[in-house]
């Protein structure tokens, strides 16, 4: 479980400090041109410096995704099971109670 904290803390951190800098670059008083050209140049800078563990955090945001995904969809098989047999359990009683109202008559 701490490393599940340790990678969410490594992303927030990340996210804070891409947000700082478009933030800074975007409300700094120059031109336009000038601005979008420096974001652009700490954007690729942050990139190269950052790749293998924006890789990795990419890669384990993946598996996390597919892992839940297994979960969600065998719960759903579950409670779909469990609604069929509820269904199949009413059914049989129904057939009972009709067996017993045919054999009164």
């Amino acid at each position: 479980m701490s490393k599940n904290k340790s990678f969410m803390f490594a992303m927030g951190l990340i996210a804070g400090v891409v947000g700082g800098l478009v933030a800074g670059v975007l409300y700094a008083p120059k031109p336009g041109e000038e601005s979008r050209r420096e974001l652009k140049d700490a954007a690729c800078e942050f990139y190269e410096k950052n790749s293998p563990a924006i890789k990795d955090a990419k890669k384990q945001a993946l598996e996390n995704i597919d892992l839940m995904k297994y979960k969600l969809e065998r719960q759903f098989r579950k409670f779909n099971n469990m609604v069929k047999s509820k269904k199949l359990l009413k059914a049989k009683e129904l057939e009972e109670m009709d067996d017993e109202y045919n054999c009164e008559n």
